[in-house]
């Protein structure tokens, strides 16, 4: 079966999942939609898509697609995930961040809850192949039970520290958490979109009391030289009798008394991640059954521990798990580091 997909946002981030349909068999993009015609229209031409739209209803409405690539700023994802659903798309792939606060995350939880559609975050990096080999070996004990992991990125939370959050839940194999002490510091609303702590340092504890270090912003460890900030994001999970260790450069393992190392292109495995992202969707689509590890109610779960990590902060204090989120923690941590922040929500 060949899938209908269409693209709402045409901006640079969109590129990522468009560029790579010249290596999926199952799907076509048929449509894209954004409210600048030059984008929509440049954005067509440049991956030979038939139509573009101004009017996401509009498209919905003409192209019936399968799947919808949604590449928006995370302050109106609520809004229109709701759109889509309310036209009953059956598969929808969001970009990161899922959300800008508790009033939003509160809301796609009623989402999760009630809609026919299957989300899933755009979390490609769960999808690189050396990552799956790692989550294998974990699964298959090869470094004995785990007993700490580790996971930083340089950029704020909001940014890209999401993206290793993702990674801790795989290596810990989505282990329930009972309690997450942090520290946050600063502010940096990341292109007036992604408000963030501009550092934040948490103890992540699971229901097995094994533990997650989780870092971003200033501080964490460099993995490369003259890159980008962006791309110091690493994740390692040291077990009873060996580990494993990835980072966007590099890749790193334990196993037996044996240690092998290697290195790797990240834009070349960061497009295959980005096409097994998009074929697990199909699965899903194919099979209710399958859902992506990456769904909307796990990477909800993920948020949660950034609240925490804010309430935290704001209380001076572990929170223990479960836990629900006071609608405004986001601002109460504005105010706590002293930043100013309109809300759009507000």
């Amino acid at each position: 079966m060949s899938f209908k997909v269409a693209f709402l946002g045409c901006g640079g981030r969109a590129n990522g999942h468009a560029r790579v349909y010249d290596r999926i068999t199952r799907g076509a993009p048929v449509a894209c939609c954004d409210l600048v015609e030059e984008k929509a229209q440049a954005f067509a031409e440049n991956y030979g898509i038939p139509k573009y739209y101004l009017d996401l209803d509009e498209m919905i409405e003409k192209e019936q697609p399968d799947l919808v690539h949604m590449s928006m700023p995370p302050t109106i994802r609520y809004s229109l995930m709701k759109r889509l659903s309310d036209h009953r798309i059956p598969a929808v792939i969001v970009e990161k961040p899922i959300a800008i606060g508790a009033h939003d995350y509160k809301l796609l939880r009623e989402l999760e809850a009630t809609s026919e559609t299957r989300y899933t975050v755009n979390h490609q990096l769960r999808y690189h192949e050396r990552v799956m080999e790692m989550l294998d070996h974990i699964a298959a004990g090869d470094i004995g039970a785990v007993r700490c992991l580790d996971a930083s990125a340089r950029l704020p939370m909001s940014g890209q520290g999401v993206h290793v959050l993702d990674l801790m839940f795989a290596f810990a194999q989505y282990t329930p958490i009972r309690a997450v002490h942090a520290a946050c510091s600063g502010f940096d609303d990341i292109n007036g979109t992604h408000p963030s702590p501009e550092s934040v340092s948490a103890l992540v504890t699971f229901v097995d009391e094994k533990r997650g270090v989780l870092q971003s912003g200033a501080g964490v460890p460099e993995m490369a030289t003259d890159v980008g900030r962006h791309m110091h994001k690493r994740i390692a999970a040291y077990g009873e009798t060996g580990f494993v260790h990835w980072t966007m450069h590099s890749w790193e393992k334990g196993i037996g008394g044996k240690v092998e190392r290697g290195e790797h292109k990240y834009g070349e495995v960061d497009d295959i991640g980005q096409i097994n992202l998009t074929n697990a969707v199909f699965d899903w689509i194919e099979d209710g059954a399958a859902a992506t590890p990456t769904n909307l109610a796990t990477s909800l779960d993920e948020w949660r521990v950034l609240l925490a990590c804010y309430a935290s902060t704001v209380g001076k204090t572990p929170i223990e798990f479960p836990f629900e989120p006071e609608d405004d923690l986001l601002e109460q941590y504005i105010e706590f580091a002293g930043a100013e922040w309109t809300n759009p929500h507000a």
